[in-house]
């Protein structure tokens, strides 16, 4: 896998005997840089973060706002990396693409993932307390990224990086915030639901809501932390997914 010939698929540890790829989709405003040493974990998969436009690599590059149309795109990208079996991984706004992304797969009748994991995300059927963050103003909405934890206060109050980083923050929030939850079948394949035991926002219940979406086998885990147990529990997640995704080498 050449990074350089798609910018959706990083792979900065190329592993071509592996039999399986994991691909990750960050959260809002989050890029490659949450998945960058899981691959050290994860020896025996090949790690794909997705790198959505408007941030890193493709900075320049305008945010989608419309999850459907994100995902349409992404399907493009993704399907020459689908020959051979693969699983996803989506944390916060990720989840929510993982599981759409799966669900448009099974709508064309391209391979479906093995395993879908989401994490500090709600079951999508479950409407959203918030809807309108992408709408506030600047200091209000600075005020709402403070209170979620996940970006630093010396990143915050850097004026002019936020410039930069607020266009893409806003089209992150308009995409989640203007889902539209449609009733479908369940998935076929195994879900995985993590959660921050601290985490404000995303209670136990809306982990295991997400159970009604698979025919399939399903796991729910709270661990140490609030929404961004990501990085702050990096390595019992990883020990976690590195017991569940033994099963695809």
């Amino acid at each position: 896998m050449n990074p350089k010939q798609n910018l959706w698929i990083t792979n900065p540890h190329p592993h071509p005997q592996a039999k399986a790829r994991l691909f990750c989709l960050p959260y809002a405003g989050g890029g490659t840089h949450s998945f960058r040493r899981w691959s050290e974990h994860l020896p025996h998969l090949e790690v794909c973060p997705i790198q959505l436009p408007g941030r890193e690599r493709r900075l320049s590059e305008a945010p989608f706002t419309s999850l459907k149309q994100l995902i349409q795109a992404l399907t493009e990208a993704i399907l020459p990396f689908l020959d051979r079996p693969f699983a996803l991984f989506g944390h916060s706004m990720g989840g929510l693409i993982a599981f759409e992304l799966t669900r448009f797969l099974r709508q064309n009748h391209h391979p479906q993932p093995l395993h879908l994991f989401v994490s500090g995300c709600r079951a999508p059927q479950l409407s959203s307390p918030l809807s309108h963050l992408h709408t506030l103003a600047d200091a209000e909405f600075l005020q709402e990224l403070r209170r979620y934890n996940g970006t630093p206060e010396a990143v915050l109050t850097n004026t002019e990086l936020m410039q930069v980083l607020l266009p893409t923050l806003r089209a992150d929030f308009a995409m989640v915030e203007t889902y539209a939850y449609q009733l479908e079948s369940p998935l076929d394949c195994p879900i995985t639901a993590y959660g921050g035991l601290k985490d404000l926002d995303i209670t136990p219940q809306d982990l295991a809501d997400w159970q009604i979406q698979t025919v399939n086998s399903f796991a729910k885990y709270l661990l140490p932390g609030d929404h961004f147990f990501l990085h702050s529990t990096q390595s019992l997640l990883l020990q976690n997914l590195t017991f569940k995704l033994k099963t695809l080498n």
